[in-house]
């Protein structure tokens, strides 16, 4: 195995560090490193996932995750870039969304473990803890004290908000740094973590804690951060439409994830392979050299987009996702893939493709309920043309019954044109 920092710049997941040796200390296991998240919601997201990817390149060297809930620093919210406060959410909600993020993380690297073989190493730490039984005064002496207005009104994401008279700053979270800090030097002290890593933009969160830790203890401790992303066209990775990518599958759907990938532009694939996959660095560059030869056929995305869905969603889900991507774009026997779908498939494909349950619609209702037409007038048109199918049949005719062509009694298919495909479910 290459030693990390190669490793990690070689796939363009280092930019920035306190001390590039001691990386070479991760090299030796038996390390602990930790990355936090902020449970703002049920589920990460495709953003995280980057991180989550660089945790594994230290997780495969024997080095143990400490995957920290912001429990505590949840509860009032990170400045980070935004330009206004955010919104609080309760314990309640908070304690839910870290249950569900700590499930789906040991999901992922569940899956990780069958299909790499490698023992990987994460404990699940909640900050709430750390401040539980903590007076306010007490937090003042112990962390306080240590870290001058100076320090915390000189960092980007702080001065941001001070400097421009149209925004501000509630002390809430401009007390943010405080706790990251504080965070840190309690994961150091009693549980000899020695390292945080994190975004590029949390830099000046991340070195509050190493200056905390030098002046309470007069001790050293690293941090590192990977690079901010974006797309050859400038926009913002991570994002469909303007939404975000979900990690959880009943957010997106793992077709949704892979059809993301496979929309990956040409100058993206390296990239994103090497930060986002574990396929082998000069493997990756075989494989780009080969999609460059003819990108039409498009090898790289295929590549990309069912590795990355293999590695959150496990083989089954990436399988599915290239069965249902087929079924949609290319040529093939569509009815026999359907009549061999089990029950499992068929509620995958469900999710993937547009579909309602039939309650005696007739043809014209039923074409207008699945979008195909917004009425029955333009219904009739489209039936005219010969461009509604069910089952690849074509239809003619405006009172024709298709009660008699539900595969395995379960479902039809209704189809406008090449590409838009319905469901319609028995």
């Amino acid at each position: 195995m290459k030693a990390l920092h190669l490793e990690l710049t070689q796939r363009w997941l280092y930019f920035q560090g306190t001390d590039e040796k001691i990386l070479e200390k991760y090299d030796r296991w038996w390390e602990k490193f930790y990355c936090g998240f902020d449970p703002t919601a049920d589920s990460l997201h495709l953003g995280n996932f980057i991180g989550f990817m660089v945790a594994v390149h230290l997780m495969r060297r024997g080095n143990t995750y400490i995957a920290l809930t912001w429990w505590a620093t949840g509860m009032i919210g990170d400045p980070g870039w935004k330009d206004a406060e955010r919104s609080f959410l309760s314990p309640e909600l908070l304690q839910n969304n870290q249950d569900s993020i700590s499930k789906q993380m040991g999901a992922i690297i569940d899956n990780l473990r069958e299909f790499i073989g490698d023992d990987l190493s994460v404990d699940f730490v909640n900050n709430k803890d750390f401040y539980t039984d903590m007076w306010y005064l007490d937090f003042l002496r112990e962390v306080g004290k240590f870290i001058t207005i100076n320090t915390m009104i000189s960092k980007d994401t702080v001065k941001k908000r001070v400097e421009d008279p149209k925004k501000s700053i509630s002390y809430t979270e401009f007390s943010y740094a405080l706790l990251q800090g504080y965070d840190f030097c309690t994961l150091y002290n009693d549980h000899w973590v020695h390292m945080q890593i994190g975004w590029q933009d949390q830099w000046g969160n991340l070195v509050t804690g190493t200056e905390l830790i030098r002046k309470k203890y007069d001790k050293k401790a690293d941090v590192f951060t990977w690079p901010l992303i974006t797309d050859a066209s400038g926009k913002k990775f991570g994002k469909s439409e303007g939404n975000a990518l979900w990690l959880d599958i009943e957010k997106t759907s793992a077709y949704e994830l892979y059809q993301y990938f496979m929309n990956t532009a040409d100058l993206d694939i390296e990239r994103y392979m090497k930060m986002l996959t574990l396929i082998e660095v000069e493997d990756i560059e075989e494989i780009v050299a080969k999609h460059m030869k003819s990108p039409e056929e498009r090898v790289g995305q295929k590549r990309l987009a069912y590795e990355i869905v293999m590695i959150i969603h496990g083989k089954k889900q990436a399988d599915l996702a290239v069965k249902i991507t087929d079924f949609l774009f290319w040529s093939g026997d569509k009815l026999k893939t359907l009549t061999s779908l089990d029950d499992f498939e068929l509620w995958v494909f469900q999710t993937s493709i547009w579909w309602f349950n039939y309650e005696s619609q007739n043809l014209f209702e039923s074409i207008v309920q699945s979008w195909l037409s917004s009425s029955n007038g333009e219904a009739r048109k489209t039936i005219q043309s010969w461009a509604i199918s069910i089952n690849w049949e074509k239809i003619s005719e405006f009172d024709y019954d298709f009660n008699n062509n539900f595969i395995n009694s379960k479902f039809i298919l209704i189809q406008k044109g090449k590409k838009n495909f319905r469901l319609i479910l028995k």
